[in-house]
């Protein structure tokens, strides 16, 4: 069957994929399109690829590596955006994107619902809690300023330090606004952290992060994540200076301390030091005048106290008129002790024995304790020689009746033991296998009975003139069933 002629060309799948290609970039070569991102993802490459999408459509988008460095912000789900670029088409997927080269938020409204999603976000990880913060130190030997090297605000900080107090002062020059921007801030802080104490470069004891003022875009640097991180695990005490009096980043609630302006900044950083001198001053003034009122105070109560006391001169005198009396009266005592000592000893001779006295009386009364002691001992010996004689005599006694009763006692007890044994002898089962009978034991030697008879078992059997093993036999009768006659052996009757 033959095909119709007709006049419509006849295109292949990759012309047509081109002509379309170049009817797009030709036609939306220049587009600004706004939208909410979706599905945000960088590759490792670098690109970002992403989708935007409103009430009614989506629209695919990516972002070549090199624009997205000069992006000057960092994409995210349900960021609202405004992006510039060009449509083009994909021919393997069928499908068009947008390759983006420009971004910004779309509107101030929401650039600060995204900053009030981040504070949220932030706080809820306690990086703005107030017990984090430390205390700022009271003079600082060396600050760290982490702002634009070009500015004002760096010039502003240092004359306003050297005004009040003359400090040493690092600058780490940063971007404070633009691509890359934040990461510099960010580097910087965790810079200042990483420095050695007592190395070549001195570790600041305290750091100011500073900017000039500006829209909410410009300071937005300032409101990045990485920033507000840095500054909250910096362990060096900090102070945020950023933007005038009115403008508040995230970076200042995760400072220690935050200052309205950069001058502010440096006005909390340190003293007045003209101030402290005059307050120096002051307390070495209060200091020398307490000394003196106090050396005064006690100069009157020495001379208060020297009218009390009596004249030393006439003590002394006293004291020495005092010494020489008693010095006269012991040299009298002396003398006058030992007479009186004497006297006594005298008295007491007068009242003593002489010694051969003394020995005559002793040996009379040992003449008459060796009379009692002997008299005793003989009446002792004659008590004690009747006592053993009485105790000889009933021993004698005692040994004469022992034998007839020990003879009485063993044949009474021949004769119970002869009893003993007739009567245990009449009832021993001995005597009734002496009459005929049998006892039948099994193997633990008890006796048993026809009910514990089971084939095979070994017993013993004891008569009167030994024992004999046997073993059941298999036909024995149950108990309470008579036995059958065999017929090998007559009735009794």
């Amino acid at each position: 069957m033959t095909q119709p002629a007709t006049n419509v060309p006849e295109f292949s799948v990759g012309e047509l994929s081109n002509a379309l290609k170049r009817t797009v970039e030709d036609t939306f070569q220049f587009v600004r399109v706004r939208g909410e991102i979706s599905g945000f993802k960088r590759h490792s490459s670098g690109h970002l690829y992403f989708a935007l999408k409103d009430a009614e459509a989506v629209l695919d988008a990516v972002c070549w590596r090199g624009q997205a460095q000069r992006l000057g912000m960092s994409p995210e789900d349900g960021m609202e955006v405004v992006a510039t670029g060009r449509l083009t088409t994909y021919p393997g997927r069928s499908k068009y994107q947008m390759v983006v080269e420009r971004m910004e938020l779309a509107g101030q409204g929401a650039l600060l619902k995204l900053l009030e999603d981040r504070k949220r976000k932030l706080a809820a990880e306690g990086l703005f809690d107030a017990a984090r913060k430390r205390p700022i130190p009271f003079l600082p030997a060396v600050i760290g300023v982490v702002t634009s090297p070009t500015g004002a605000v760096i010039r502003d900080i240092l004359h306003r330090l050297a005004d009040r107090f003359p400090r040493r002062v690092l600058l780490w020059p940063v971007a404070v606004q633009g691509e890359g921007a934040a990461a510099q801030v960010a580097a910087a802080i965790a810079g200042f952290n990483a420095l050695e104490p007592g190395g070549a470069v001195p570790r600041p004891d305290l750091l100011i992060v500073a900017r000039g003022g500006g829209s909410v875009e410009d300071l937005w640097a300032f409101n990045e994540e990485v920033v507000v991180r840095a500054a909250a695990a910096s362990a060096i005490p900090l102070i945020s200076a950023v933007g005038h009096e009115t403008d508040t980043t995230l970076i200042d609630y995760a400072s220690d301390l935050r200052a309205p302006t950069p001058t502010a900044a440096a006005e909390k950083a340190v003293p007045v030091r003209a101030e402290l001198m005059a307050a120096v001053a002051d307390c070495g003034a209060r200091l020398a005048g307490a000394l003196l009122r106090g050396i005064e105070d006690r100069r009157a109560r020495v001379q208060h106290l020297a009218r009390a006391l009596p004249n030393p001169r006439r003590t002394i005198e006293e004291c020495a008129q005092r010494l020489d009396d008693r010095g006269e009266r012991l040299d009298n005592a002396l003398p006058a002790l030992l007479e009186r000592q004497a006297a006594r000893l005298e008295a007491s001779a007068a009242r003593l024995k002489h010694p051969r006295e003394v020995l005559s009386d002793a040996n009379h009364r040992l003449a008459a304790i060796a009379t009692r002691l002997d008299h005793a001992v003989k009446t002792a010996l004659a008590a004690e020689t009747g006592r053993i004689d009485k105790a000889r005599l009933r021993l004698d006694q005692a040994s004469g009746r022992l034998a007839p009763a020990m003879a009485r006692d063993l044949a009474d007890r021949a004769r119970i033991l002869d009893q003993a044994g007739k009567l245990l002898d009449s009832v021993s089962y001995r005597k009734v296998l002496e009459r005929g009978y049998a006892v039948v034991r099994d193997a633990a030697g008890a006796v048993v009975s026809a009910a514990d008879a089971q084939a095979g078992a070994a017993w013993a059997v004891e008569f009167k003139d030994g024992r004999v093993e046997v073993a059941v036999g298999a036909g024995h009768p149950k108990p309470g069933r008579p036995r059958k006659e065999d017929g090998r052996q007559g009735s009794l009757l």
